[in-house]
């Protein structure tokens, strides 16, 4: 291959630049896809990031070292530098170093591959008294319920411990996929969502049973979990994120899968139904009466001889799951998320606890092939009027940014794109309930906040989605797992900060496929610090390849 067909440039740290235009852009792609992360994929360069824990997704799923070398010389441009063969060498060295095998009923056998890093470990005593017995060479015996503590352990030493335990099959459950749905549609794993279930299950070995899927909003997440759970036909537990995505999953289960209602139990606020699959939100589980109580429902992670944990939308899982789950190795584990991103960087113990990265695809491939809609994103900037620009000058930094994002032009500015998308179902979406209210009251559309009961919102969802309200005003109660196909605008008025996580979920509330263009606005009052955290949010999204079209309006323009 001559030296101009090789896209690839790697830099000494660890980033990876690919020009999209090169004739093998596909082949270079493929090639760093599995043990790469994408950071950011606009027009003309893509950046993708070599990390430990890329490579231990990598390891994990079974890639070589020699695999990951040979991609990266064949269409490197240049040398690779030797500090980065250094880093890959020792990442894929610590991956296999320590494994973990079941050792009878109740407890496990740890082995270390060299002699030094076994004293490394028992020489940590957090370690040493969790352990029951040694096994000469190089192991130790450590009691089967601390297996996810342990490995959470071994993780922050820098060695992600390779578990080969397996896991316990659980209560049997016959589930299958239907060919047709009960609408009467016609039913198939996309190719996409076929290959997720498949990297996941892995054939139901070890190597299986963890994971997480990272796919775009709006491209079939919850198939993917029916996908999984036909596989595994095992009593199963879903978390979401609200009650609203509850129902969404029951709804999907009964339309899609051959399971009864009678299998399918809600343990929200209203129903406390405990079934072979029994869909819940991580507010319940993290529910208790003070700060100092205990939770009162989280034994529903224990009370049940559960196969499978299916965690929707991951990255936003609390930290008491997350501690739950340390304690429940022995159950398969799937996460569902559109992005792995956590503001906390807490994403290694996304990889220990949960499972490690098992299937991602870029949203701009989904969009190009029809599985996501095409969007186009624009930023209006407005300006402040004058009494609220000296109310700005003399606030607060938190205070200063609150004032611009409920500038009042922005009413106006809202009118007027809805005129511009009188055919189309429009959101408005935005993080100040003052604001929000005062817009709902202006447009006479209903809105859904946190406090709306959960019988009302589905109520407006089902009208919204039916066609029968053209506008809905929505808080960010609606950022994560709520199913709007036909929505083809939102105009988002507020946000959190320069919230990427955000930013994503609220451009997936209008990417499911459709044949028009999808429109994402966003408001932003010119010349204040929203500018600047609406700058961090644009360039999230102009890293995923959505071009950003900027716009200035005045009061003219807006006509308040």
């Amino acid at each position: 291959m001559h030296t101009a067909d090789k896209p690839l440039i790697v830099q000494s740290d660890g980033s990876i630049l690919l020009e999209v235009f090169s004739n093998t852009y596909e082949g270079a792609r493929d090639a760093i896809l599995p043990f790469a992360e994408l950071v950011k994929s606009p027009e003309y360069v893509h950046t993708y990031r070599i990390t430990p824990l890329s490579l231990w997704n990598a390891a994990s799923l079974g890639m070589q070292y020699g695999q990951v070398i040979e991609g990266l010389m064949k269409y490197a441009r240049y040398d690779i530098p030797g500090s980065v063969l250094h880093r890959i060498q020792e990442a894929f060295e610590r991956w296999d170093a320590v494994r973990l095998f079941r050792n009878g009923h109740s407890s496990l056998r740890v082995e270390v591959r060299s002699e030094e890093l076994a004293q490394l470990i028992m020489g940590k005593e957090e370690v040493r008294k969790l352990i029951l017995d040694s096994v000469p060479p190089r192991g130790f015996i450590i009691p089967s319920e601390i297996r996810g503590r342990f490995k959470h352990m071994l993780i922050k030493m820098g060695y992600p411990v390779h578990d080969l335990v397996g896991y316990d099959q659980g209560d049997d459950l016959a589930i299958t996929l239907r060919q047709r749905t009960l609408t009467d549609q016609n039913f198939t794993l996309r190719p996409y969502q076929a290959e997720a279930t498949d990297n996941y299950w892995s054939g139901g070995s070890p190597q299986g049973g963890q994971g997480i899927v990272v796919l775009p909003c709006g491209s079939g997440k919850t198939i993917v979990g029916m996908g999984v759970m036909a596989k595994a036909r095992t009593h199963t537990l879903i978390l979401c994120t609200n009650v609203s995505a509850v129902h969404q999953w029951i709804s999907e289960l009964l339309d899609k899968t051959t399971l009864a209602k009678e299998d399918i139990g809600e343990y929200t606020g209203n129903k406390k139904e405990i079934k072979p699959v029994t869909v819940t939100t991580y507010q319940m589980l993290t529910f208790r009466k003070t700060k100092d109580s205990p939770f009162e429902h989280m034994d529903l992670m224990k009370v049940r001889n559960w196969g499978l944990l299916i965690y929707d939308e991951v990255h936003v899982m609390p930290a008491p799951v997350f501690r739950a789950t340390t304690e429940l190795q022995a159950k398969r584990r799937l996460g569902l998320t559109a992005t792995l991103i956590r503001e906390d960087g807490l994403e290694q113990d996304t990889f220990t606890l949960v499972g490690p990265k098992c299937y991602d695809v870029p949203w701009k491939e989904l969009e190009q092939k029809g599985f996501i809609a095409e969007a186009l994103c624009c930023e209006i900037r407005l300006p402040l009027p004058s009494r609220e620009s000296r109310e700005y000058v003399h606030a607060t930094e938190r205070a200063q940014f609150r004032i611009a994002s409920e500038n009042v032009y922005k009413d106006a500015l809202v009118r007027n794109l809805i005129k511009k998308h009188t055919d189309e179902p429009i959101l408005v979406i935005g993080q100040y309930l003052s604001q929000l209210r005062r817009i709902s009251g202006t447009l006479k559309a209903p809105m859904i906040t946190g406090s709306t009961p959960n019988a009302r919102r589905d109520v407006l969802y089902d009208a919204f989605r039916r066609g029968e309200i053209p506008v809905l005003v929505v808080s960010k109660v609606a950022n994560f797992a709520i199913d709007l196909p036909d929505a083809s605008v939102a105009i988002q008025v507020s946000g959190t900060f320069g919230s990427r996580q955000e930013e994503a979920q609220r451009l997936g509330r209008i990417l499911r496929p459709k044949e028009r263009v999808s429109s994402f606005y966003t408001l932003v009052t010119k010349e204040t610090s929203e500018e600047y955290f609406a700058h961090k949010r644009q360039i999230f999204l102009a890293e995923q390849g959505y071009r950003y079209r900027i716009e200035e309006w005045s009061l003219d323009d807006i006509n308040p």
